[in-house]
């Protein structure tokens, strides 16, 4: 009788648990690169180089590097979570065309991937902030809002690599994903120094980058300052990448779905 009057979770939500409980069981899978690696990461550049770098913009190197790793860690699961995953559910495993069959919108499927990723990216910051806080990295209670900032930048990310990833027929095209997109948005974004160190058509390029806008609003979250830009500049630029990624990404769904 109880098992009659269930109702079914909306179609989201069962989107959502699917990926929770694909990542229960391979989540050991990724423990290095979401936690250990950038806790690594930052002893060995934050402290080892910090002890050469000296001071930046007046704080510690390993103050002033905390908001471009927990950025970058969280940019990188995106687009680990959002090529080859999404591309092998359509041509390999075929994963969305099951959810298809049943009563599962191509949208839901895109809003629950969007929303799976942000809870995955939401455990390592909140994890990476805990252990930041016993290194002293984090110089104001503003820092509390980073974890809104990363799930912005989920949204900003996610949703155009997904339409890409959703668009295509070959992995191959990732390669160049990662050449020209990752790496120049990992390397110029403001993560290891400041971009105004960069020739200016270079700094064009950082400033075009989602993950620059984030990196400036968690360092002035962790060391309690303003941003370079104001603070509704930095949210408008990664809202709209949101928006349209998120209109690619249900066209790009429902039109290989539906073909």
């Amino acid at each position: 009788m109880a098992a009659e009057t269930m109702r079914p979770l909306h179609p989201v939500l069962a989107v959502v648990e699917r990926y929770v409980l694909l990542y229960r069981r391979l989540w050991h899978a990724s423990v290095f690169s979401s936690f250990l690696l950038p806790i690594l990461f930052l002893i060995s550049i934050g402290l080892g180089v910090g002890g050469y770098v000296g001071s930046i913009e007046g704080v510690d190197y390993l103050s002033w590097i905390v908001p471009g790793v927990l950025v970058s860690t969280a940019f990188q699961i995106c687009i680990g979570e959002s090529t080859y995953p999404v591309l092998g559910d359509f041509k390999w495993v075929r994963a969305y065309h099951a959810m298809r069959a049943a009563p599962i919108r191509p949208a839901d499927i895109v809003h629950g991937h969007l929303i799976a990723l942000i809870l995955r990216v939401e455990v390592s910051v909140v994890a990476f902030l805990v252990v930041v806080l016993f290194f002293g990295g984090l110089h104001s209670p503003w820092a509390l809002v980073t974890p809104l900032v990363c799930a912005l930048l989920v949204a900003s990310v996610v949703t155009p690599v997904t339409a890409f990833a959703a668009s295509i027929e070959s992995d191959s095209y990732f390669a160049l994903l990662f050449r020209f997109v990752v790496i120049p948005a990992t390397l110029f974004s403001g993560v290891f120094f400041p971009v105004e160190q960069l020739p200016v058509v270079i700094r064009a390029v950082a400033y075009a980058s989602p993950v620059w806008h984030a990196v400036e609003l968690c360092r002035a979250a962790t060391l309690g300052r303003e941003p370079t830009w104001p603070i509704a500049a930095h949210v408008g630029y990664l809202v709209l990448w949101a928006v349209v990624g998120l209109v690619l990404a249900r066209r790009a769904f429902k039109r290989r779905l539906e073909d």
